[in-house]
């Protein structure tokens, strides 16, 4: 059987879903939206990057795609900045019965215990009515603090505290919107980005957090978050940005699951413009990696290094991209209703080797 899908922008990680879906044989590509005049009309294979025209046009026009009933609907339009628009988009698609699999918002991955019960209980409802579900994952938030540490405690006799960690240098990723606006890469340090403003680290990764509770059993008595900015020590270039000194360079945060005064569950960021600086906090595998690392009987680090021809940001596009793409035959056979990775069942590279 094959599943007809409608890929959803065509932004930083849409296009990297484009080759995905493409790529699998048991996915069939029938539309494709873009946000823009300019892409309208495009073929879909000029627009993933590919050398192959693959017969099918982009258009801005929503109505004709919903028209079409797909299967699915793989949603990686920008969420970060229209976190509201986004929701009222997945809304629609789930209320005209088509199932999603989508980037964001993130903390729709896994909203129990950080949205009020009556917004996951609206979403819960269109879900229904239409028959549809929704799943929302990524890299991170996603399965490299989901499913990775969730297999490693499955192989300790005590489990005392988890640590997921993302170590990257962000000069490679080509999302200027998040790196400077959302994140303040290049801004006064006592202004704070939106990602900093109290309580929209809780928002973002307490999620994950949460998650990782609920799936051991275990009860948190507070998700906390804290950060932590250092300066450019002298002017530099990024991306064709101008990086000024003394304004943010690097960016290192924490959310933690508390319980009885300890911490527990720990989803630690630490993201660079420039691989000297802030030597001290915690270095990478290679230009970049996730992290797990495990205390209990017995210890577990797993490093796991991110690379596409050389550039770290790129993998964690696709990544996040083939991580959506490789759960749309589960999430359409799915029972109707907001999905978590609890829910599925392992999703693989199926159809795709060699």
């Amino acid at each position: 059987m094959k599943y007809r899908v409608v890929q959803w922008s065509t932004g930083n990680v849409g296009r990297w879903a484009l080759r995905s879906i493409l790529a699998r044989p048991e996915l069939d590509l029938v539309g494709v939206w873009v946000s823009s005049a300019a892409k309208s009309g495009r073929d879909a294979g000029e627009l993933a990057g590919l050398q192959q025209e693959v017969g099918i046009a982009a258009t801005t026009d929503a109505d004709a795609l919903l028209a079409l009933k797909p299967d699915c609907i793989v949603y990686t339009a920008m969420a970060d900045d229209r976190l509201m628009e986004a929701v009222a988009d997945l809304r629609r698609f789930l209320r005209a019965g088509i199932n999603v699999v989508s980037s964001g918002p993130i903390f729709l991955q896994y909203p129990h215990g950080t949205l009020p019960a009556d917004a996951v209980d609206e979403l819960v409802a269109d879900a229904i009515a239409g028959r549809a579900s929704l799943w929302v994952n990524g890299i991170d938030p996603g399965w490299a603090n989901d499913w990775l540490p969730l297999l490693l405690t499955s192989a300790c006799t005590r489990v005392d505290r988890i640590t997921c960690s993302e170590v990257m240098d962000y000069s490679t990723i080509e999302d200027s919107k998040i790196i400077f606006e959302v994140m303040g890469f290049g801004g006064a340090l006592d202004e704070l980005p939106m990602l900093l403003q109290p309580g929209i680290l809780t928002l973002a990764w307490g999620p994950v957090v949460r998650q990782l509770a609920d799936a051991l059993d275990v009860r948190l008595d507070s998700v906390d978050q804290r950060f932590e900015r250092i300066a450019a020590p002298e002017t530099f270039d990024v991306g064709g940005h101008t990086i000024r000194a003394g304004t943010a360079a690097a960016l290192r945060f924490q959310v933690t699951g508390m319980r009885d005064g300890r911490s527990l569950i720990v989803v630690d960021h630490v993201m660079r413009l420039r691989s000297d600086l802030a030597p001290d906090w915690p270095q990478p595998t290679g230009k970049g990696c996730y992290r797990v690392q495990l205390e209990g009987v017995p210890n577990y680090t797993l490093d796991l290094g991110l690379d596409c021809d050389g550039d770290p940001g790129a993998a964690l596009l696709a990544g996040t991209a083939a991580r959506l793409v490789s759960a749309i035959g589960a999430v359409v056979e799915a029972a109707p209703g907001l999905l978590t990775p609890l829910d599925l069942p392992l999703t693989t590279g199926r159809g795709i080797v060699g």
